[in-house]
């Protein structure tokens, strides 16, 4: 897996912490609005809002992931098959 090195990492890694850190922002407001008893589908949207952060934040790595091996040349049908059962497991 990518660590995350260079410009183009520094970037990647940037977008991937302000998802998760939204996300993290949006799961304190959701149990602020379990605490506070509000309407069930008013909650059950801003859990789906907090899954579809989360959800993106672990494309945009595998995303890098990709990039990082089409930079250097290594895309091999391994690795192409590796990075199809990432994304998948995060979808």
């Amino acid at each position: 897996m990518t660590d995350y090195q260079g410009h183009q990492g520094d970037v990647d890694r940037a977008a991937v912490l302000n998802r998760v850190k939204r996300a993290q922002g949006q799961l304190g407001g959701v149990l602020r609005m379990i605490e506070e008893g509000r309407d069930l589908e008013a909650v059950l949207g801003q859990i789906k809002a907090v899954s579809r952060a989360l959800d993106r934040a672990g494309l945009a790595m595998v995303a890098a992931e990709w990039r990082a091996g089409a930079d250097v040349g290594d895309v091999t049908p391994e690795r192409i098959d590796r990075l199809e059962r990432l994304i998948l497991s995060v979808t």
